[in-house]
């Protein structure tokens, strides 16, 4: 297959157990007979709307750096465009032109063949192919996390299955299975680590040393992992963050703080321009100072689960199973507020972000019907769709135009952009 890595990449955790994809109140738990596992509807009530709490200017007003997801160099920002230009492109169509799959041929039983009206593959879009499926996890349980080391060879993948996989970036075969015992909630890789979150702890692995740790302190499942200032921060099922500071003497980690505030479960975490910011089940996402572990600003424009934020240049993202993505800026009253917001007909689960072969950017976004969109940004014009049998809650992407998704059926993918490489002085280095 020859699939390589040659930077950090963050993954952007969504939807694992405990957590639904669907935000309507389970008529079966509230009768107490519910016995769906994992249960897609919520089984909780559904949070009071909450007013802002503790708003105050940053210290800090310098423009969001760019998050190491989306880009490394600032010559590889595209032009800033005025709020104005987002969405512009909204409702056009694109390259999907309502393309749809068919479902019989995703059962292998479509009758009609070549002269079927639907789609017969697992995408509608010519500026990107899948290249290959890694088979290996348990079908039917959801695949959560994705990483990719600096400097190694291999492709992590953890599953509800209660395994991480690890895989051969040059021949595609699963090098070795990890039984952890517990479902995973998440997967993560910080330069030579791997971070694994699971109920009650974290697991991290140098893949260098070949040195292992078990982290304890968390309360029910880990759903959320990210890392910043030589920090590792975990969302948790009771609504804290855990952070641990990276020792260098000892290489290892000792507990440092549990930031308090989310009144649920923390199911998605990102750090840039020295703030992370965590996105909740109580329908929030909160700015946490990096320099004070303190809480800068509670936002509350999402009327949803928070399930999952993405840094790029100086704007925030934000989805939620509201059905919307929002957009966020400094104004220029020092204030983040949403400059752009866009719906969806479905609730949306996970979002991730890369140039194409040509450096443009583009927004991965998936929603719980079971497909993946791909945006063009600032326009929001589609450039592709992906469609899988569930709903696909990790996606990530690698070097050299290279993305991965893992879904609710076990499937792995992994699918890379086809367009001409550009000349060379527009090329990005990464």
């Amino acid at each position: 297959m020859g699939f390589d890595n040659r930077k950090r990449i963050h993954n952007r955790p969504a939807g694992e157990r405990g957590v639904p994809t669907i935000d309507i109140v389970c008529k079966y738990w509230k009768a107490g007979r519910c016995t769906s596992n994992p249960c897609r509807y919520r089984h909780s009530e559904l949070p009071q709307s909450s007013s802002n709490i503790g708003i105050q200017q940053p210290s800090d007003q310098r423009n969001f750096a760019g998050s190491y997801s989306f880009q490394r160099r600032k010559q590889n920002t595209y032009n800033r465009a005025p709020p104005s230009n987002w969405g512009r492109d909204h409702d056009q169509g694109g390259a999907v032109n309502g393309k749809t799959i068919c479902k019989y041929w995703m059962d292998n039983k479509c009758s009609f063949g070549e002269s079927c009206k639907f789609l017969h593959q697992w995408l509608a879009g010519d500026d990107f192919t899948m290249l290959t499926q890694l088979a290996g996890h348990e079908k039917e349980k959801v695949i959560t996390g994705i990483a990719l080391p600096m400097g190694s060879d291999k492709l992590y993948s953890g599953s509800k299955d209660g395994t991480v996989r690890v895989w051969d970036c040059q021949t595609g075969q699963c090098a070795a299975v990890i039984s952890l015992g517990s479902e995973v909630g998440c997967v993560i890789s910080e330069g030579p680590w791997v971070f694994v979150g699971i109920k009650n702890c974290v697991k991290a692995w140098n893949t260098q040393t070949n040195s292992e740790l078990s982290l304890g302190g968390p309360s029910g499942q880990v759903y959320a992992l990210v890392v910043g200032n030589e920090m590792l921060f975990a969302g948790t099922q009771d609504g804290s963050i855990l952070v641990w500071k990276f020792v260098a003497t000892t290489n290892g980690f000792e507990p440092a703080a549990a930031l308090k505030g989310h009144s649920a479960s923390v199911v998605t975490l990102v750090v840039g321009a020295n703030r992370l910011y965590s996105g909740s089940m109580d329908n929030t996402i909160r700015v946490w100072g990096l320099e004070t572990l303190q809480c800068i600003y509670t936002l509350t424009d999402h009327t949803s689960v928070v399930m999952s934020v993405l840094c790029w240049d100086q704007y925030l993202f934000s989805c939620s199973l509201d059905k919307t993505i929002k957009v966020w800026a400094l104004t220029e009253n020092g204030k983040l507020e949403v400059i752009y917001n866009r719906e969806e007909e479905h609730g949306l689960l996970a979002l991730s972000g890369m140039h194409d072969a040509q450096g443009k950017p583009v927004l991965i976004c998936s929603c719980n019907d079971n497909t993946v969109h791909l945006y063009d940004l600032p326009l929001f014009k589609e450039r592709g769709k992906i469609y899988a049998k569930e709903e696909i809650r990790a996606i990530q992407t690698a070097p050299g135009g290279l993305f991965f998704t893992g879904d609710g059926n076990g499937d792995l993918k992994v699918w890379k952009w086809t367009e001409q490489s550009p000349p060379a002085a527009a090329t990005i280095h990464q």
